[in-house]
């Protein structure tokens, strides 16, 4: 007797927000390509039609009859037979808006899957935009009862607020999960994905199907790395990441069920998936914004030449424009270095100095600082006068200025705004100075798949071991201003990412004064991080969308032991608020 089989092709796509016509027309030819390859569903990511996250833009009407009208249209076309197709998007009923998934097949709408569990932390904002759905039960494929949670749905278990849905799909008669999401990138975020649906798994004993979306959108990161997972928990599929991939899965039916054995690619993890989200992140937001390409300063330090390899490797050598600004201060080694960097990357190149420029506003500003000494206020002219030509350059080029500044820099606020600060993406914005030099290094010795820059060493390595220095006045180092850079991202790293008291951090060996002005530092230099540009997230906690901290703020955490809570308050105040309510 012949096993039954069921065919399901994982479409791990990069849509773009907004672009309705365009989603619907990779739809199209990915049921093209899993009609070809005899599938019975077609399987796409979370709120593909729309693209995801689509943030405040799902809340207009007429954005919301458009994406019911291509869904509407592409399940008309499953009339003439193939593969049913199972996609996300943005639907309506009964005045309530809803994260859907939308079953097509036969001409028509077969069912509509809603999203229980809203994601409300971190990147996420979903409770503000759309209403819980209820637990429902599989849908029906070719006779086979398919479960659909869709992304969070898998991630929490029962409690006040979020329903098993998993649980309720296994009780429910479901034979397997297919899970489409919109899960953004973050270092490590693979193990994490597999152990979630691991869990799901071994407490419903279904095989998964695990579908991610692909891609960048501002400063989110999708790297697809899709999977499957047989019921006894062995791996039945692994897609790449960072690139997009029609895959035809192949699930046959035993005696213990469902199961498949599809290709298993390995992943990029580590400081590889960093910086192939850099290059991924970059080169989407260029792209599906409609820039013709990127400038930047090459100061011949390591920050634009990473930033530079980047650029290069997203976008290619033609369309990126390096220009160095020399003032008295920049070393002869600088220019050199520079010079070398654009020559191994092959980019446009030129030198234009400023020292006219500088001169003439310090002339202009002679009456108003007479009688006042040289100060910060100088070195920032410069900064200033390179940020002035760079948007000028961009203003009249069309191209996008690319701005250079680590998160160590965004941290401390060490950076001048309206000077390096301009430009309209930042592809290192949550990479430490420390990690900047790891993939610098990496990049000399590798580069992801598809990247369009040269192999080899493209970073003169120089520059990798030559101290960092913003060279706005003579021999100058960031050290001079900072503490070594392992130690202020060891400091940063509990501050930001953890959210450690400064007693923790000062327990752990770090010295009470740099931790105490570390943290001064991170506070003060909010105001210049909300007028940075947006740039690649690829820490737990970036700034912007993870840590949203107030400007006006005068907490300061004073590095004593955090006191202990008085319980005996808290009774007495919770028997006061009882008495009020039942009096």
């Amino acid at each position: 007797m012949t096993e039954p089989i069921f065919t399901i092709t994982l479409a791990q796509l990069n849509p773009t927000v907004g672009d309705v016509p365009g989603n619907a027309a990779k739809a199209r030819a990915a049921r093209e390509k899993a009609k070809a390859d005899g599938a019975d569903l077609l399987l796409l990511p979370e709120l593909f039609i729309c693209g995801y996250p689509p943030e405040d833009l799902v809340l207009k009407p007429a954005f919301q009859a458009a994406c019911r009208a291509a869904v509407e249209e592409l399940a008309r076309e499953t009339a003439g037979g193939g593969p049913a197709v199972l996609i996300g998007t943005p639907w309506v009923e009964d005045g309530k808006l809803y994260n859907a998934c939308a079953l097509l097949d036969q001409g028509r709408i077969v069912a509509l899957r809603f999203k229980a569990n809203l994601p409300n932390y971190g990147v996420f904002d979903e409770k503000r935009l759309f209403a819980r759905g209820p637990a429902a039960g599989p849908v029906t494929v070719r006779g086979i009862r398919v479960g659909v949670p869709i992304c969070e749905d898998i991630w929490l278990e029962e409690s006040e607020e979020y329903e098993n849905v998993v649980e309720c799909l296994a009780e429910t008669g479901a034979e397997m999960l297919v899970v489409p999401n919109g899960s953004p990138y973050a270092r490590d975020k693979n193990d994490l994905r597999l152990s979630i649906a691991v869990a799901r798994v071994t407490e419903s004993g279904l095989p998964l199907v695990y579908l991610n979306q692909i891609g960048g959108q501002d400063e989110l990161v999708f790297d697809g790395a899709s999977f499957a997972l047989n019921a006894d928990l062995s791996v039945a599929a692994q897609l790449p990441a960072f690139e997009e991939s029609i895959t035809t899965l192949r699930w046959t039916k035993g005696a213990d069920g469902w199961r498949c054995n599809g290709p298993v690619v390995p992943l990029l993890e580590g400081d590889r998936g960093d910086y192939a989200a850099c290059v991924l992140g970059l080169r989407d937001y260029v792209r599906k914004n409609g820039f013709p390409g990127v400038l930047l300063g090459i100061s011949g330090g390591i920050d634009s030449a990473l930033c530079a390899a980047i650029a290069v490797d997203a976008l290619g050598a033609d369309q990126v424009r390096g220009v160095m600004l020399p003032f008295r201060f920049t070393a002869q080694v600088s220019l050199d270095d520079a010079a070398k960097l654009a020559k191994a990357l092959g980019i446009r190149y030129e030198v234009l100095p400023i020292a006219d420029a500088v001169n003439g506003f310090e002339k202009i500003l002679s009456g108003p600082f007479a009688g006042l000494p040289r100060d910060i206020t100088e070195e920032n002219l410069q900064a200033r006068t390179r940020g002035t030509l760079l948007m000028a350059i961009s203003n009249k080029t069309g191209a996008m200025v690319v701005t250079t500044g680590n998160k160590s820099e965004m941290s401390v606020g060490y950076a001048t705004l309206y000077g390096d600060m301009n430009g309209g993406f930042n592809p290192i914005k949550d990479i430490y100075k420390t990690e900047v030099f790891r993939l610098s290094s990496l990049r000399n010795g590798w580069k992801p798949d598809g990247a369009l820059g040269p192999s080899g060493e493209v970073i003169p390595v120089n520059i990798i071991t030559r101290p960092p220095t913003a060279e706005l006045r003579e021999n100058q180092t960031d050290q001079d201003s900072l503490p070594p850079y392992e130690m202020l991202d060891g400091i940063l790293e509990r501050l930001v990412e953890r959210e450690e008291p400064l007693a923790t951090i000062i327990a752990a060996g770090f010295p009470a004064d740099v931790v105490t002005r570390i943290n001064r530092l991170l506070n003060v230099a909010e105001y210049k991080r909300r007028q940075a540009a947006p740039g690649v997230k690829v820490t737990e906690k970036n700034f912007g969308r993870d840590r949203r901290y107030p400007i006006t703020n005068r907490f300061r955490d004073n590095g004593k032991a955090l006191p202990a809570p008085d319980e005996k308050l808290v009774a007495r105040a919770g028997r006061a608020s009882a008495d009020v309510f039942d009096g």
